[in-house]
């Protein structure tokens, strides 16, 4: 009976191991995944013109980003691809955020950015990038990117592996959700007035 339950476990272990090595988005059986209710597909369906806005335009006072995934370009469905354009203006700031369902390879096109992420034993990896450096945030991992430069803007363009990548700000769903607070106080072990304090600005 031992040695059935080994091999169940050792079974269920390799199972979810072969899942998670080959885990993406899931293949299609066809060439692509047409519209909904469509007949006719046409290139318009292949084609996103979301990014025009970006061609020979001011930077933004904010950091900005542009994305291309699945829900702003629905022919992206199915083809484990989309992106992103950041655009930072000087000391602007990308803050701590995971995607959980894909890697992130970033691209800058001009300017430099400090970038890092930390990994699961609480090592940062931390680099700065100059105009045409490339860097990638591993699936799941927190990261950031910094534009230190107090005076001149930066622009970055970020390619998934995946249609819909998710973006889960941190301290957006630490301090702008329902946690209980006692569990915050505990957790960052502090007091409830700065938990307070620090949720007051997130809402």
């Amino acid at each position: 009976m031992a040695s059935i339950k080994i091999f169940m476990f050792i079974a269920l272990v390799s199972f979810t191991l072969i899942k998670l090595a080959v885990s993406s988005d899931p293949d299609i059986l066809t060439d692509f995944v047409p519209p909904p209710n469509s007949t006719v597909t046409d290139a318009n369906y292949f084609t996103y013109t979301g990014l025009r806005s970006i061609v020979n335009a001011t930077y933004p006072t904010n950091f900005t980003i542009i994305k291309a995934t699945l829900n702003e370009f629905p022919g992206l469905l199915g083809q484990s691809v989309s992106c992103a354009v950041l655009e930072f203006p000087a000391g602007s700031l990308n803050p701590l955020h995971i995607h959980p369902r894909a890697s992130e390879l970033l691209f800058v096109t001009s300017g430099s950015l400090q970038v890092g992420f930390v990994d699961t034993t609480n090592k940062l990896f931390t680099q700065k990038l100059e105009t045409g450096d490339m860097f990638v945030f591993p699936k799941g991992l927190v990261h950031f990117q910094y534009n230190s430069n107090s005076t001149e803007p930066a622009l970055a363009i970020s390619a998934f592996g995946s249609a819909n990548a998710g973006t889960q700000s941190i301290g957006n769903s630490v301090f702008n959700s329902t946690i209980f607070k006692g569990i915050l106080v505990e957790s960052f072990n502090t007091s409830t007035d700065i938990i307070e304090r620090i949720e007051s600005g997130f809402k």
